[in-house]
Protein backbone atom coordinates (compact mmCIF):
# COMPACT_ATOMS: atom_id res chain seq x y z
CA UNK A 1 0.00 0.00 0.00
CA UNK A 2 1.65 3.14 -1.13
CA UNK A 3 0.64 6.85 -0.06
CA UNK A 4 -3.25 8.21 0.88
CA UNK A 5 -4.30 11.60 -0.43
CA UNK A 6 -6.85 13.61 1.62
CA UNK A 7 -8.18 16.73 0.99
CA UNK A 8 -7.88 18.97 3.85
CA UNK A 9 -9.58 22.19 5.02
CA UNK A 10 -6.61 23.72 7.01
CA UNK A 11 -3.02 22.46 5.75
CA UNK A 12 -0.87 24.14 8.45
CA UNK A 13 -2.78 22.40 10.69
CA UNK A 14 -2.96 19.43 9.11
CA UNK A 15 0.48 19.09 9.06
CA UNK A 16 1.19 20.05 12.63
CA UNK A 17 -0.71 17.46 13.73
CA UNK A 18 0.72 14.47 11.26
CA UNK A 19 4.66 16.49 12.16
CA UNK A 20 4.41 16.94 15.92
CA UNK A 21 1.69 13.91 16.82
CA UNK A 22 2.59 11.48 14.46
CA UNK A 23 6.01 12.44 14.32
CA UNK A 24 5.79 11.92 10.30
CA UNK A 25 8.32 14.00 8.57
CA UNK A 26 7.56 16.83 6.07
CA UNK A 27 9.22 14.96 2.70
CA UNK A 28 8.00 17.95 0.37
CA UNK A 29 5.65 21.14 1.27
CA UNK A 30 4.33 23.11 -1.93
CA UNK A 31 1.82 25.91 -2.00
CA UNK A 32 -1.15 23.97 -0.94
CA UNK A 33 0.40 20.59 -0.60
CA UNK A 34 2.93 18.32 1.22
CA UNK A 35 3.87 15.06 1.75
CA UNK A 36 4.78 13.57 5.18
CA UNK A 37 6.00 10.13 5.81
CA UNK A 38 9.12 7.90 7.52
CA UNK A 39 12.31 7.01 5.59
CA UNK A 40 11.88 9.37 3.04
CA UNK A 41 8.42 7.94 1.42
CA UNK A 42 5.18 9.52 1.40
CA UNK A 43 2.43 7.87 3.37
CA UNK A 44 -0.06 10.55 3.77
CA UNK A 45 -0.64 13.47 1.19
CA UNK A 46 -2.66 16.68 1.87
CA UNK A 47 -3.93 18.99 -0.17
CA UNK A 48 -5.82 22.17 0.43
CA UNK A 49 -9.13 22.74 0.00
CA UNK A 50 -9.97 25.68 1.88
CA UNK A 51 -14.44 26.05 0.42
CA UNK A 52 -14.60 22.24 1.22
CA UNK A 53 -16.64 20.77 3.94
CA UNK A 54 -17.28 17.28 5.42
CA UNK A 55 -20.15 14.99 4.75
CA UNK A 56 -22.12 12.34 6.50
CA UNK A 57 -23.55 9.38 5.19
CA UNK A 58 -21.46 9.04 2.22
CA UNK A 59 -18.72 6.40 0.89
CA UNK A 60 -15.00 7.60 1.30
CA UNK A 61 -12.39 6.66 4.10
CA UNK A 62 -13.86 4.70 7.26
CA UNK A 63 -9.51 4.98 8.46
CA UNK A 64 -6.13 4.81 7.34
CA UNK A 65 -3.99 1.99 9.37
CA UNK A 66 -0.03 3.27 9.79
CA UNK A 67 1.76 0.01 10.94
CA UNK A 68 4.88 0.43 13.37
CA UNK A 69 7.37 -2.30 13.34
CA UNK A 70 7.55 -3.61 16.53
CA UNK A 71 5.68 -3.21 20.07
CA UNK A 72 7.90 -0.75 21.37
CA UNK A 73 7.42 1.43 18.37
CA UNK A 74 3.18 1.52 18.93
CA UNK A 75 4.18 2.08 22.70
CA UNK A 76 6.09 5.23 22.33
CA UNK A 77 3.33 6.65 19.81
CA UNK A 78 0.69 5.64 22.19
CA UNK A 79 2.59 6.96 25.17
CA UNK A 80 2.85 10.80 23.33
CA UNK A 81 -1.03 10.65 22.60
CA UNK A 82 -1.64 9.65 26.30
CA UNK A 83 1.05 12.73 27.03
CA UNK A 84 -0.26 15.09 24.73
CA UNK A 85 -3.96 14.20 25.90
CA UNK A 86 -5.19 13.41 22.47
CA UNK A 87 -7.93 11.53 22.68
CA UNK A 88 -7.42 7.44 21.03
CA UNK A 89 -8.97 4.13 22.18
CA UNK A 90 -6.63 1.31 22.12
CA UNK A 91 -7.85 -2.08 21.44
CA UNK A 92 -6.59 -5.91 21.14
CA UNK A 93 -7.39 -7.44 17.72
CA UNK A 94 -5.00 -10.21 19.24
CA UNK A 95 -3.08 -10.65 16.08
CA UNK A 96 -2.50 -7.04 15.96
CA UNK A 97 -2.21 -3.81 18.66
CA UNK A 98 -4.08 -1.00 17.66
CA UNK A 99 -5.05 2.37 18.64
CA UNK A 100 -7.71 4.38 16.88
CA UNK A 101 -8.11 8.09 16.41
CA UNK A 102 -8.86 11.11 14.29
CA UNK A 103 -7.08 13.75 13.13
CA UNK A 104 -8.27 17.62 13.01
CA UNK A 105 -10.25 17.13 10.43
CA UNK A 106 -12.29 13.74 11.20
CA UNK A 107 -9.80 11.56 9.25
CA UNK A 108 -10.02 8.04 10.90
CA UNK A 109 -6.53 6.54 11.51
CA UNK A 110 -5.56 3.64 12.80
CA UNK A 111 -2.17 3.03 14.72
CA UNK A 112 -1.15 -0.26 14.89
CA UNK A 113 1.45 -3.50 15.53
CA UNK A 114 1.35 -7.15 14.33
CA UNK A 115 1.50 -9.70 16.94
CA UNK A 116 0.49 -12.87 15.80
CA UNK A 117 1.87 -14.66 18.37
CA UNK A 118 -0.82 -13.63 20.82
CA UNK A 119 -3.27 -15.66 18.30
CA UNK A 120 -4.87 -15.42 14.82
CA UNK A 121 -8.01 -13.97 13.23
CA UNK A 122 -10.36 -16.17 12.27
CA UNK A 123 -13.41 -16.11 9.56
CA UNK A 124 -16.03 -19.19 10.23
CA UNK A 125 -19.02 -18.99 8.08
CA UNK A 126 -20.65 -15.52 8.14
CA UNK A 127 -18.58 -14.67 11.37
CA UNK A 128 -15.83 -12.96 11.71
CA UNK A 129 -13.59 -13.51 15.02
CA UNK A 130 -10.28 -14.00 16.54
CA UNK A 131 -8.57 -17.23 19.25
CA UNK A 132 -6.40 -16.46 21.25
CA UNK A 133 -2.71 -18.52 21.10
CA UNK A 134 -4.09 -20.77 23.83
CA UNK A 135 -7.07 -21.65 22.01
CA UNK A 136 -9.76 -19.92 24.18
CA UNK A 137 -11.95 -17.67 21.69
CA UNK A 138 -12.58 -13.65 21.45
CA UNK A 139 -14.33 -11.46 19.32
CA UNK A 140 -10.99 -9.67 18.56
CA UNK A 141 -12.41 -6.10 20.00
CA UNK A 142 -10.86 -6.17 23.49
CA UNK A 143 -9.60 -3.41 25.83
CA UNK A 144 -6.15 -2.64 24.98
CA UNK A 145 -3.74 -3.57 28.05
CA UNK A 146 -1.96 -0.40 27.94
CA UNK A 147 0.39 -0.82 30.81
CA UNK A 148 1.50 -3.97 29.01
CA UNK A 149 2.11 -2.38 25.83
CA UNK A 150 3.89 0.53 27.63
CA UNK A 151 6.14 -1.75 29.45
CA UNK A 152 8.10 -2.55 26.33
CA UNK A 153 9.96 1.20 26.27
CA UNK A 154 12.94 1.45 27.72
CA UNK A 155 14.69 3.74 29.64
CA UNK A 156 15.53 6.97 28.17
CA UNK A 157 13.24 5.75 24.74
CA UNK A 158 12.43 9.65 23.79
CA UNK A 159 8.76 10.37 23.28
CA UNK A 160 9.30 12.26 20.58
CA UNK A 161 11.66 10.62 18.13
CA UNK A 162 10.22 10.66 14.91
CA UNK A 163 8.43 7.73 12.83
CA UNK A 164 10.83 4.98 12.12
CA UNK A 165 11.70 4.69 8.54
CA UNK A 166 10.37 1.11 8.17
CA UNK A 167 6.72 2.78 9.49
CA UNK A 168 4.55 2.07 6.45
CA UNK A 169 0.78 2.09 5.25
CA UNK A 170 -0.44 -1.44 6.43
CA UNK A 171 -4.16 -0.88 4.76
CA UNK A 172 -7.11 0.86 4.40
CA UNK A 173 -10.67 0.81 5.27
CA UNK A 174 -13.16 1.87 2.71
CA UNK A 175 -17.07 2.89 3.65
CA UNK A 176 -19.01 1.72 0.46
CA UNK A 177 -22.65 1.25 -1.06
CA UNK A 178 -22.79 -2.20 -1.03
CA UNK A 179 -19.98 -4.65 -0.23
CA UNK A 180 -20.49 -7.56 -2.67
CA UNK A 181 -20.17 -4.97 -5.74
CA UNK A 182 -16.48 -3.40 -3.87
CA UNK A 183 -15.84 -7.39 -3.53
CA UNK A 184 -16.34 -7.95 -7.12
CA UNK A 185 -14.10 -4.85 -7.94
CA UNK A 186 -11.29 -5.32 -5.71
CA UNK A 187 -10.81 -8.69 -5.61
CA UNK A 188 -12.42 -9.77 -9.50
CA UNK A 189 -11.00 -7.16 -11.66
CA UNK A 190 -8.04 -5.02 -9.53
CA UNK A 191 -7.07 -9.06 -8.21
CA UNK A 192 -6.65 -8.92 -4.15
CA UNK A 193 -7.24 -11.84 -2.30
CA UNK A 194 -10.94 -11.55 -1.03
CA UNK A 195 -9.80 -12.94 2.72
CA UNK A 196 -13.41 -13.04 3.98
CA UNK A 197 -16.90 -11.58 3.88
CA UNK A 198 -19.37 -11.37 6.52
CA UNK A 199 -23.15 -10.49 5.07
CA UNK A 200 -24.26 -9.97 8.82
CA UNK A 201 -21.30 -7.74 9.80
CA UNK A 202 -21.62 -6.01 6.19
CA UNK A 203 -17.92 -5.98 5.84
CA UNK A 204 -15.43 -7.78 3.52
CA UNK A 205 -11.81 -7.80 3.59
CA UNK A 206 -9.16 -8.62 0.81
CA UNK A 207 -5.65 -8.78 0.33
CA UNK A 208 -2.35 -9.86 -0.88
CA UNK A 209 0.08 -12.38 -0.29
CA UNK A 210 -1.87 -13.84 2.38
CA UNK A 211 -1.72 -10.69 4.80
CA UNK A 212 -5.13 -10.29 7.19
CA UNK A 213 -6.52 -7.28 4.73
CA UNK A 214 -5.10 -4.25 3.08
CA UNK A 215 -8.49 -2.89 1.69
CA UNK A 216 -11.24 -3.06 4.32
CA UNK A 217 -14.47 -2.69 2.99
CA UNK A 218 -18.12 -2.25 5.17
CA UNK A 219 -21.56 -0.39 4.05
CA UNK A 220 -22.02 0.59 7.97
CA UNK A 221 -22.70 4.55 6.47
CA UNK A 222 -26.15 2.67 5.04
CA UNK A 223 -26.65 -0.13 2.12
CA UNK A 224 -26.47 2.44 -1.50
CA UNK A 225 -24.72 5.43 0.15
CA UNK A 226 -23.66 7.73 -1.82
CA UNK A 227 -20.13 8.80 -3.01
CA UNK A 228 -19.26 12.12 -1.76
CA UNK A 229 -19.85 15.48 -3.68
CA UNK A 230 -16.76 16.89 -5.77
CA UNK A 231 -16.34 19.54 -2.56
CA UNK A 232 -15.97 16.94 0.10
CA UNK A 233 -13.03 16.98 2.88
CA UNK A 234 -11.43 13.49 3.50
CA UNK A 235 -9.94 10.90 1.11
CA UNK A 236 -8.75 12.19 -2.27
CA UNK A 237 -7.12 8.64 -3.11
CA UNK A 238 -4.98 6.03 -1.67
CA UNK A 239 -2.11 3.87 -3.87
CA UNK A 240 -1.75 0.42 -4.46
CA UNK A 241 2.00 -0.17 -5.50
CA UNK A 242 2.49 -2.92 -7.74
CA UNK A 243 5.19 -4.76 -7.85
CA UNK A 244 6.54 -4.40 -11.36
CA UNK A 245 5.16 -2.66 -14.83
CA UNK A 246 3.71 -5.67 -15.79
CA UNK A 247 1.96 -6.54 -13.00
CA UNK A 248 0.10 -3.23 -13.43
CA UNK A 249 -0.62 -4.02 -16.78
CA UNK A 250 -2.07 -7.47 -16.02
CA UNK A 251 -4.13 -5.02 -13.74
CA UNK A 252 -5.27 -2.91 -16.57
CA UNK A 253 -6.07 -5.15 -19.22
CA UNK A 254 -8.84 -6.48 -16.49
CA UNK A 255 -9.99 -2.55 -15.83
CA UNK A 256 -10.07 -2.25 -19.79
CA UNK A 257 -11.88 -5.65 -19.91
CA UNK A 258 -14.48 -4.69 -17.42
CA UNK A 259 -15.43 -1.43 -19.30
CA UNK A 260 -14.27 0.68 -16.48
CA UNK A 261 -12.66 4.24 -17.25
CA UNK A 262 -8.77 5.15 -16.11
CA UNK A 263 -7.38 8.29 -16.17
CA UNK A 264 -3.20 8.70 -16.00
CA UNK A 265 -1.52 10.98 -13.73
CA UNK A 266 1.64 12.21 -12.48
CA UNK A 267 0.73 9.77 -9.45
CA UNK A 268 -0.12 6.69 -11.39
CA UNK A 269 -3.04 5.25 -13.01
CA UNK A 270 -6.14 6.88 -11.25
CA UNK A 271 -9.67 4.63 -10.96
CA UNK A 272 -12.30 4.91 -9.31
CA UNK A 273 -14.28 2.30 -7.40
CA UNK A 274 -18.00 1.52 -7.87
CA UNK A 275 -18.49 3.56 -4.36
CA UNK A 276 -16.91 6.30 -6.41
CA UNK A 277 -13.53 5.89 -4.12
CA UNK A 278 -10.61 6.66 -5.84
CA UNK A 279 -7.15 4.86 -6.01
CA UNK A 280 -3.87 5.26 -7.70
CA UNK A 281 -2.16 1.91 -9.41
CA UNK A 282 1.55 2.55 -9.38
CA UNK A 283 4.98 0.68 -9.73
CA UNK A 284 7.38 1.93 -6.97
CA UNK A 285 9.37 4.79 -7.46
CA UNK A 286 7.07 5.38 -11.16
CA UNK A 287 4.87 7.93 -9.03
CA UNK A 288 6.25 11.97 -8.82
CA UNK A 289 4.83 12.81 -5.18
CA UNK A 290 3.77 16.40 -5.30
CA UNK A 291 0.58 15.58 -7.52
CA UNK A 292 -3.24 15.45 -7.31
CA UNK A 293 -5.73 13.16 -8.89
Amino acid sequence: MGPVALSVADLDRQINFYRDVLRLAVNWQHPGAAGMGAGGKDLIRLFAEPGFRRYRGVTGLYHVAILFPDRRELARVVARLLSLRVRNYPTDHIMTKTTYLDDPEGNGIELYAESPEDGVFEISGDQFSARRADGTPTDGREPLDVDALLSHLREGDRLDAPAPHITRIGHIHLHVANVDEAVDFYHGVIGFDLMGRSRSFQAAFVSAGGYHHHVGLNSWQGEGAPPPPDDALGLRYFTVELPQEQALQDVLVRIHGAGLATKTTDAGVLIRDPSGNSLVLSTPGSARASVSS
